[in-house]
């Protein structure tokens, strides 16, 4: 076992965030942290990295943590490069500091060998070539080129100072840099945020083969099914360990409900039975022992909490569209989107009922295709037109979360006020449907996460009972259960949706037809996402093309060649490891 946490409790303030944490990392394995927003993720991640205390640590209880050994742990910190000054290459290289001193010792043992034939010089050199493969010593540079691509870069971005960046791109920058250090228990938070699809079916790769542990915190239900074999839940401060990936994990909590529903009647009726007979004989002078037994039992009784359920009746009673569209709902002709220069161009038509996604790569023009079509900016060239009777209405993510509200308003009176003539029990059904229930209405709206006000917005939008949705990456900011919900709702939904995201699970579940951004050109493909995979895995092996990613500077190199120390710190050779022994040993 790497890691252990026992009988932790985190507090902040007289706030219970955890309680009772028991929690193991062993070997290899590839965890999986999930639950609600605010739930208590980030904060376990926090208790591993170290950044927060138990604080139940001077209690009498067995609690605490315990590693096997010294145990590296690394964690995607708040981004701080203090010179923006320096080249990327030269921020990335901090990486291998452990690589370099290795490799300048055994510089200084091959110089000694020249003179001498000590044993122990070359056992000390055989340990250090094999500490050299264990950390990936003698690809570091092709390793560094690779991932940096890997993550969208050209190689000639190595060398722009790093202060020539985004904030977004800062961020890739540290996460390659975190992963290039190849820390033994590799903590990651929402890893696949901002990253296109290309990115992160390469990561997912990366992760699967890591040879260390991983714990991650990810909303992107496809990536932990491809990466984790463990997934813990965070419920009401409650941890609890489930084998398998996330679908795994579903299945097994699914069962779980179904029992606690079972339970929960089961425990109902025995209440109402052992209630009515109370009722019957409380007044029966030769009953009041049995009564009084009777009402212990119930007080006693370990209460089984009713499951929470998505509400879909309501939201098929409420949300049905006021009117149906025509059948052509949006039709593209070589319509060209962009800002001071054409992205792309498109061409297609979106027809009633089907649900289309909008994928492909960063920078094409995905969102600028829905500002466009809504007359948020202009077009370039080309035309688009919707069909008859089309009510569309517009999510964008973006607006979602920084919309200006007053934040004194609850939950309920703002939705309230923004359709006067519903009556409460309207507005509470409204709500209850995204998830907003019991005391979540009375919730101030400044205390919302980003979630929260995402589900909030799309309960107004869908109020407005349009029949054509355009979303701009509507599961954004949304735990799972929220994206749960909103798959249900739009699955059952009556009208049509275009919609951008890069949640591929989410994709699969809802689309129904997918408009490809492509390297060449943008496609429409009139089948959901499992057979787009299939469609695209043909196209690749017809064109004869493979995934395979070469660095242009992995040219063949003599091996024969013994490193020079210039060799060392300019990275400009790779090493023969066994060839450089062999000669050494010969030489001895």
């Amino acid at each position: 076992m790497r890691y252990q946490i026992r009988n932790a409790i985190v507090q902040y303030a007289a706030d219970t965030i955890l309680n009772c944490v028991n929690f193991e990392i062993h070997d290899t394995e590839k965890i999986a942290i999930v639950g609600r927003n605010g739930c208590g993720k980030t904060t376990l991640l926090k208790l591993i990295a170290g950044d927060i205390k138990m604080s139940n640590l001077d209690s009498d209880e067995s609690c605490g943590i315990t590693m096997s050994g010294k145990q590296s742990i690394g964690i995607l910190r708040q981004i701080n490069f203090t010179d923006g000054s320096v080249p990327v290459r030269d921020e990335l290289k901090k990486a291998f500091f452990h690589v370099f001193e290795c490799e300048a010792r055994m510089m200084e043992i091959e110089k000694m060998l020249e003179e001498t034939d000590d044993k122990n010089l070359l056992s000390e050199y055989d340990f250090l070539q094999r500490k050299m493969v264990s950390m990936h010593g003698y690809s570091w540079k092709n390793d560094m080129e690779t991932m940096f691509q890997k993550f969208g870069f050209e190689l000639e971005d190595l060398d722009e100072p790093i202060g020539n960046f985004s904030g977004g791109q800062q961020t890739k920058i540290a996460f390659i840099q975190l992963l290039l250090n190849r820390p033994d228990i590799l903590l990651l938070d929402e890893p696949t945020n901002h990253l296109d699809m290309a990115t992160v079916e390469w990561l997912e790769g990366y992760l699967k083969n890591y040879d260390r542990a991983v714990v991650i915190v990810s909303h992107d239900r496809m990536f932990l099914d491809r990466v984790i074999d463990v997934t813990y839940e965070i419920e009401y401060g409650d941890i609890k360990r489930y084998p398998g990936n996330y679908s795994s994990f579903v299945k097994l909590k699914e069962e779980a409900q179904i029992k606690q529903e079972k339970d929960y009647e089961a425990q109902q009726k025995e209440i109402a039975r052992l209630t009515a007979w109370i009722e019957k004989w409380k007044n029966t002078p030769t009953k009041v022992a049995a009564t009084r037994s009777k009402r212990m039992v119930i007080e006693h009784m370990v209460k089984v909490e009713k499951p929470r359920r998505f509400d879909t009746k309501t939201f098929k009673a409420l949300f049905r569209p006021a009117r149906e569209s025509y059948s052509d709902v949006l039709v593209l002709d070589k319509l060209k989107i962009g800002y001071d220069s054409v992205l792309s161009e498109v061409s297609a038509t979106i027809r009633k009922a089907e649900r289309i996604a909008i994928i492909g790569e960063n920078g094409k023009g995905k969102s600028t295709l829905l500002k466009t079509v809504v007359g948020e900016i202009e077009a370039l060239g080309g035309a688009f037109r919707f069909g008859n009777n089309v009510d569309y209405a517009y999510f964008d993510q973006h607006k979602a979360v920084n919309k200006e509200i007053d934040p004194n308003q609850t939950v309920l009176d703002y939705f309230w006020s923004l359709y006067p003539d519903l009556l409460r029990n309207d507005v509470r059904s409204a709500l209850g449907a995204f998830m907003f229930s019991g005391e979540d209405v009375e919730k101030k709206m400044g205390q919302l996460s980003g979630g929260e006000k995402v589900r909030l917005e799309l309960c107004n939008i869908f109020y407005t009972k349009p029949n054509f949705l355009i979303l701009d990456e509507p599961t954004n900011h949304m735990d799972l259960i929220g994206k749960e919900a909103l798959e249900h709702m739009l699955v059952n939904y009556e009208g049509t949706v275009l919609f951008v995201s890069h949640d591929r699970y989410f994709i699969d579940r809802v689309a129904t037809g997918i408009l490809a951004f492509e390297t060449e050109a943008v496609r429409f493909y009139g089948m959901n996402y499992a057979d787009y995979l299939v469609e695209k895995d043909k196209q690749m092996d017809v064109s004869g093309k493979t995934t395979g990613n070469m660095s242009k500077n992995a040219s063949a190199r003599k091996t024969n060649d013994v490193p020079t120390l210039d060799d060392v710190f300019d990275k400009t050779k790779y090493y023969n490891p066994g060839k450089i022994l062999s000669r050494l040993k010969k030489t001895a």
